[in-house]
């Protein structure tokens, strides 16, 4: 076992890490997380919030001139200003990827890369090759970690996010180990996310400040400035400052785990690839509610269940779906009174008309008009929540009239797919987007085939309409 400390081990594998070295599977995932962030923009361009991040970076660049493109608007701004313009797109849009539920990393590690990507004008395979390290680094330093920050007021979002974001940057801009390692460090400085605002009426910057602040990260340690040795796992280490302690003990878990083992952040880098348990966020909507559209319409699609059929409904779900996003601190708890946004919602939908439009955005009051009866069919489906049943997973039963109980229980990986899956899933929105149906297509095939790319001059120029477009 190696006695290097977890940021030394992490920055020599970012460092020494060729796009030979990655495993198809994982090329994949790399280029659907962008087509999913992509995709996103579209969605989102002209949210309130796009529209707000767009004005505070016109306001702050008054009279500057920039190299890096705002994705959908076309304009140039500088580095940090369109790394913000385009992770607040991102997030307006909700086509998230999800992490342990509430790490969504497509918001900071894509438009990261793209700003490398840009700045150094590298391939398409290089820019993969960061994204790919971004997210399994990100996702190793977060993995049994996300509900025990959570419970301590943390966003774990943006304070892993951030991580990633940078890893993407230093890898395409070619960063040695030592200045990986540097950025890592500075990233512990940097990290930051808190909840109460978001629970008490606020919107919290989150993703966008993220991926600003691993901008600065690389930046400084592009000019030499040292990390140092233990900032995760040491005494008053980024794990202490945001876990509570150095041991690993946590106190929540998704899976009933009472510890984490440091030792497994490092464990078979380049093998056994975390980046692969990312999910899609297909549907508008948090993440714990994206399964019970698709098993619920499964059930009724394989028992023949009809609208009229149905008596009840009991989902059991990972106790900690139902009291978002922390038992500690709750903003939303889901297994009292069911309403929009919530998973009853989304199962009713999916019973009455067989699934849920890729389109619709209840947040943003975007898409098809609810079905007649939903709010009727929302009262009929009961949250059960369990210690044991696994995130994502929902286990759902519907009891017909006539007495029978139908049940079917996710595996926990609906959501996780391959490239040409995710665009089949995507496809709908090509008639909503602002480029069209045809360059939307045309913007798929260029992610399918990024790795054949001299740059990505093009995948950027694909997500603006004709008229902007160079």
């Amino acid at each position: 076992m190696s006695t290097a400390s977890i940021s030394r081990q992490l920055s020599r594998w970012v460092a020494g890490l060729a796009y030979s070295d990655i495993p198809p599977e994982v090329l994949d995932r790399a280029r659907g997380v962008t087509l999913q962030a992509l995709s996103s923009c579209l969605l989102g361009c002209d949210f309130p919030e796009t529209k707000q991040a767009i004005r505070l970076v016109e306001e702050e660049e008054a009279g500057c001139s920039g190299a890096t493109t705002a994705l959908v608007d076309g304009r140039r701004f500088s580095r940090a200003g369109a790394a913000f313009i385009n992770s607040e797109m991102i997030f307006a849009g909700g086509k998230w990827d999800t992490f342990r539920m509430v790490v969504h990393a497509n918001c900071a590690i894509v438009p990261a890369a793209l700003v490398a990507a840009e700045a150094t004008r590298c391939s398409g395979s290089a820019f993969l090759t960061g994204v790919a390290a971004g997210y399994e680094v990100t996702d190793r330093l977060a993995a049994d970690f996300v509900p025990t920050i959570l419970a301590r007021g943390f966003h774990p979002g943006p304070v892993f996010s951030i991580f990633g974001a940078a890893i993407a940057l230093a890898k395409i801009m070619g960063l040695d180990a030592e200045q990986v390692h540097g950025t890592l460090a500075q990233c512990v400085n940097l990290a930051a996310g808190n909840l109460e605002g978001g629970r008490s009426g606020g919107r919290s910057v989150r993703e966008g400040a993220a991926v600003r602040n691993a901008l600065l990260a690389v930046g400084l340690a592009r000019q030499g400035i040292p990390g140092g040795e233990t900032v995760f796992e040491g005494e008053a280490g980024f794990y202490f400052a945001y876990a509570g302690n150095k041991e690993g003990r946590l106190t929540h878990s998704f899976a009933g785990k009472r510890y984490a083992d440091f030792a497994a952040i490092t464990e078979k880098l380049g093998e056994r690839w975390v980046f692969l348990e990312t999910l899609y966020r297909i549907y508008s909507t948090a993440g714990y509610n994206i399964a019970h559209v698709d098993v619920t319409a499964a059930l009724c699609k394989r028992d023949h269940i009809r609208p009229p059929d149905v008596e009840r409904v009991e989902c059991v779900v990972n106790w900690l779906e139902t009291q978002y996003p922390s038992p500690a601190f709750p903003s939303r708890r889901t297994d009292i009174a069911p309403g929009r946004e919530q998973p009853q919602y989304y199962a009713a939908h999916a019973i009455l008309t067989g699934g849920y439009p890729v389109s619709k955005n209840v947040q943003q009051r975007v898409g098809e008009a609810d079905p007649p009866g939903i709010d009727e069919m929302m009262r009929r489906v009961r949250l059960v929540p369990s210690h044991t049943q696994p995130l994502f997973s929902p286990r759902v039963t519907i009891h017909t009239r006539d007495g029978i109980a139908h049940t079917l229980e996710a595996t926990g990986r609906e959501f996780i797919m391959s490239f040409d899956e995710l665009a089949q899933r995507l496809s709908p929105i090509g008639v909503a987007v602002p480029v069209g149906e045809r360059q939307y297509a045309e913007l798929v095939a260029e992610c399918r085939q990024i790795d054949q790319a001299k740059d990505v001059a093009r995948l950027i120029a694909l997500t603006c309409p004709p008229r902007d477009r160079a």
